[in-house]
């Protein structure tokens, strides 16, 4: 689900599901349509200074610098790609060179989701899940433009977020709903303020062409790429845009890029209430467990009167509705769940679910935010053109509703968050019609909540016949690679021998 509420789901988070207008770079393709670089953009030739890595900033996440083996770089890129001679902005990299020098295929580029996670906090953390693909591959990572050091988005203060998390995101009368709209509004004006100059290009499109631009200073003839959540929405308009450029690609909790925001937030909250009885029905058997009529009656007396905590902030009913989705993004963390729902049932605290929303929503422990957030809302904004009213989400409240009774309201309330929106959005729908790209693995997991597996298999039909390979893993969580057996077999099999699964091959 999304705190910040730009979608219903706010970790690679998180679902988009945006297209291309016929006026969004002349629906894609440059030139003849060759997939050759830009042509316009001089860019292209730029050479990367790899330099030792210092720890991530505030806005990448915080930490430490990954040390020994990393290296980190910055490209310079336009500021608006139709401007090649103009403003560049500097795409902060990172990378880990291929253990085989003698055998190395060349660099697999990596898009962890979100929108809004920093690539170059996120790859060193997760590079042991990625230690087979290292024998043979430099891992290559990178923030989009938008997030982290690319030219962050910068939107409110840390104390102006946590003042603002503790605001009724699902008004029940219209006193809170106007406490509701007045704090969106300031939102959207700060994001205004501070980031005027680089909201108009922060959309998909845009990353999607700094990704070629990735593609050639890296050296590379075709981009190697493994896109996770959102990074397969993004993976999947680069492949559109320059399908001959495409080499090796696995896509993994895939986006569904045939929804509009409406249907993508109502998708997911049906995914998350999925994921939540799956849950029950594993935690039941451990006893001890609460069930959906104690979650539902925590959350609406949370609703009332918010839970304590040792932090001194207190636990709203938002906070806990999107802590127990951050939960339920992986079967690994369903055990902390049961420890935050036991704790608020049991003891009248909420240490446990404020913690777990402050993982989402990118709080560290010392108080101070990433961009994560800001950069999602800003993305998001940018590609849907999509603007809802009051009177949208009141129309479609019941439905929400009947989807699922934890995460229904704050999904359906969620879909004003572009509303007002600085900026204009690129699309209704992305275009993903990849037709010359090499084959593409579609990765969908049947009990991912986030990106629902039905999203995997129209991503693979949208990419076009002989491009998109779909890959049905039976399990549960955001992503397969790492997890499931099966599945990781097939995606190493596809990146380090060129052996593609047969299309519709099923995981159980």
């Amino acid at each position: 689900m999304s705190p910040t509420r730009p979608r219903a789901a706010a970790l690679a988070s998180a679902a988009l599901a945006l297209a291309l207008t016929a006026t969004a770079c002349g629906r894609g393709r440059d030139g003849d349509g060759s997939g050759g670089t830009d042509s316009r953009n001089r860019s292209a030739g730029a050479q990367l200074t790899w330099k030792r890595c210092e720890a991530p900033t505030a806005p990448q996440g915080g930490g430490k610098a990954p040390g020994k083996g990393w290296e980190c770089a910055t490209l310079p890129v336009p500021l608006d790609h139709a401007k090649p001679d103009g403003e560049k902005i500097g795409l902060a990299l990172i990378r880990s060179k291929a253990r085989n020098s003698s055998g190395r295929i060349g660099s697999l580029v990596f898009n962890f989701g979100g929108p809004g996670g920093s690539g170059v906090a996120g790859l060193p953390s997760l590079a042991d899940s990625y230690e087979k693909l290292q024998g043979r591959y430099d891992l290559v990572s990178f923030d989009p433009r938008g997030v982290g050091e690319s030219a962050g988005v910068r939107c409110q203060s840390d104390k102006e977020l946590d003042a603002s998390y503790q605001i009724d995101g699902t008004p029940d009368d219209d006193a809170e709903l106007k406490e509701t709209l007045t704090a969106n509004k300031a939102y959207i004006d700060a994001c205004a303020k501070n980031s005027a100059k680089v909201l108009p290009h922060v959309d998909t499109i845009s990353a999607a062409r700094d990704l070629d631009l990735i593609r050639s200073a890296l050296g590379e003839q075709k981009l190697h790429y493994f896109g996770i959540s959102y990074g397969t929405e993004l993976g999947a308009v680069y492949a559109h845009l320059f399908p001959k450029n495409v080499g090796r690609a696995v896509l993994d909790a895939v986006v569904d890029p045939t929804q509009d925001p409406l249907q993508g937030n109502l998708g997911q909250t049906k995914g998350f209430q999925l994921a939540l009885d799956n849950y029950l029905k594993d935690c039941g058997t451990s006893g001890g467990c609460p069930t959906q009529a104690q979650i539902t009656t925590l959350l609406k007396d949370l609703d009332a009167k918010p839970l304590p905590t040792t932090q001194g902030r207190k636990l709203t009913q938002d906070e806990a509705v999107n802590g127990i989705a951050a939960a339920l993004y992986s079967k690994d963390t369903w055990k902390y769940l049961t420890a935050g729902l036991q704790e608020a049932l049991r003891k009248g605290t909420g240490n446990t679910l404020l913690l777990l929303f402050d993982s989402l929503v990118g709080r560290a422990p010392d108080g101070r935010y990433s961009n994560l957030q800001a950069a999602n809302r800003a993305v998001s904004c940018a590609d849907a053109e999509q603007r809802y009213t009051v009177a949208d989400v009141k129309q479609r409240l019941p439905e929400f509703r009947a989807a699922s009774p934890v995460f229904g309201e704050s999904a359906a309330w969620s879909l004003l968050s572009c509303t007002d929106w600085p900026v204009k959005g690129k699309w209704k729908t992305p275009d993903v019609s990849a037709d010359g790209s090499a084959p593409i693995v579609v990765v969908g997991n049947a009990g991912d909540p986030a990106t629902p597996v039905a999203g995997a298999e129209r991503m693979a039909e949208k990419l076009g016949r002989g491009v998109g390979v779909r890959l049905t893993v039976k399990g549960e969580g955001h992503g397969t690679y790492g997890v499931d057996e099966c599945a990781t077999k097939a995606v190493d099999a596809h990146l380090l021998e060129g052996r593609t699964p047969a299309d519709g091959t099923v995981c159980s």
